[in-house]
This record gives structure tokens, C-alpha cells and sequence, in this order.
């Protein structure tokens, strides 16, 4: 069936979504009610783009509720709407994953340490798929992991220190998706939506995507040359102190 509409049968047989999915879905509000022609509800593409990208993101590992929240704070109602949202996810799409095996990943870390496996578990940057292999959520991650250990640095304390970076990261995330939703997005809602106006808010979308990565790279060089100025220059001071002491 075309554009006209599904039965919540057809939409099923064509997405791979369950009916009883679908229903779910409907009753949490991720998804809007079917038009009812006849005592039969009929779904569109509107329902169809959503289901699509609600199958994306819960493969991501995003929760149900936040799915909702990004619903609701784009007001996606259209297919036009969710479209854009997979678009814009696509600028900061997550990495084809790679599996591993528990043996490849003792000789990349120099360790089998179970404790270790648990800790990058928990983590998020691995996820368990059999009892000797896991998925690598970021493949680019874990090279650099393996990278630093390669360099001298213990696993535990690189597993200790990406902790304390991703609360960081997850601030920094929240602070672009709001100058995004603020600056960019809403302006664009606010003036109708105009049928011209999508793909030159995709272009501002990829233009902040550059510009915000390239500033975060910057403060984040000036920063550490700062803090590595104001370390280096306690040491050289308590070093004097002492050999004066002496």
C-alpha cells in the first residue's frame, strides 16, 4: 500500500517492527495515533519514518523516554521533521561497530583482567555478546585506548581517567544541543518551517558541527598548556624550596 495509509499489520510487515511494538509505542506517546477511516486505523509515512528512526536509536542504546524528549522538543510530527533529525544524527553518527573476541582484547590491553573487561563494560565501550566476544561501541575509542597503553599507560588508570573525561564530555554535549536547539533550531520552527528553508538549516547544522569541534580542540590545547604551566611551575618551586631547605 502506498501513501494512503497502512493497517498497523502492513506497518509492521514493512518496518520489522512488531504490532505489538507499535502499540507500545503508541500508548508512551512516541508515536501519534493511526487516522481511523472506516473503524480502521491507517499509518503513514510520518509513522513509518519515526519507527525507523526509534529502531536507530534504541540499537544505540538510547532510552525510550529520551526518544520522547527529542519528539517533543522538535515537535516531530511530520516525516519531513524526523528526517531531519536522522540527518542531523548522521553528523555525529556513531561508528560501525567491530566484535572482538576476549583473546584479542588480552593481547591489544596487555591483560585479562575480568575486573578490567567489567570496568570498560560499564563503561559503555564495550558491550558483552557471547561469553568470549563483545561489541566495540567506538572501534576509533578503543584504538586510542589501546594506543595509550602501548605508550606505558596502565589500563586501569586510562579506564579511570576516560570516567572522569566523558562527565565532561556529556556537559560540553548538552551545552552544543542547546546552542543548536536555541539558536538554530527554533528560529527555524518559530518562522513556519518554510519548505526552502531545510536544506540550509541542514548546512548551518554541518557549518556548527565544524566550527563547535574545531573551538573545542582549541580550548581544550589552551587549557592544558595553561595547566601544564601552572605544574611544571609549582614543581620548580617546591624544587628550589627544598634545595634551599638543604
Amino acid at each position: 500500500m502506498a501513501h494512503d495509509g497502512w493497517t498497523i499489520d502492513e506497518l509492521a510487515h514493512t518496518t520489522g517492527v512488531t504490532v505489538r511494538n507499535i502499540r507500545a509505542y503508541q500508548s508512551r506517546g512516541l508515536l501519534p495515533p493511526p487516522e481511523v477511516r472506516a473503524r480502521t486505523g491507517y499509518y503513514s509515512s510520518d509513522h513509518r519514518a519515526r519507527l525507523e528512526l526509534i529502531g536507530e536509536l534504541t540499537a544505540e542504546g538510547v532510552k525510550l523516554d529520551t526518544i520522547k524528549r527529542l519528539f517533543e522538543t522538535t515537535g516531530g510530527e511530520t516525516e519531513q521533521v524526523v528526517r531531519f533529525i536522522h540527518s542531523v544524527r548522521g553528523l555525529f553518527g556513531a561508528e560501525a561497530r567491530a566484535i572482538i573476541s576476549r583473546v584479542e582484547l588480552a593481547e591489544r590491553f596487555q591483560t585479562d583482567d575480568d575486573n578490567l573487561l567489567r570496568k570498560a563494560e560499564r563503561q559503555g565501550l564495550l558491550r558483552k555478546v557471547a561469553d568470549d566476544q563483545f561489541e566495540e561501541t567506538s572501534p576509533s575509542l578503543v584504538q586510542a585506548g589501546q594506543d595509550l597503553v602501548e605508550l606505558g599507560i596502565p589500563l586501569d588508570k586510562l579506564l579511570e581517567t576516560t570516567s572522569g573525561m566523558r562527565r565532561h564530555v556529556d556537559g560540553i554535549a548538552h551545552t552544543y544541543v542547546r546552542l543548536f536547539l536555541d539558536e538554530v533550531w527554533k528560529p527555524f520552527d518559530a518562522s513556519g518551517r518554510p519548505d526552502e528553508g531545510w536544506e540550509e538549516l541542514h548546512s548551518t547544522s554541518v557549518a556548527l558541527r565544524t566550527i563547535a569541534g574545531a573551538a573545542l580542540l582549541a580550548m581544550l590545547e589552551q587549557s592544558v598548556g595553561e595547566r601544564l604551566d601552572v605544574t611544571f611551575g609549582r614543581d620548580i618551586a617546591r624544587t628550589v624550596r627544598t634545595s634551599r631547605d638543604t
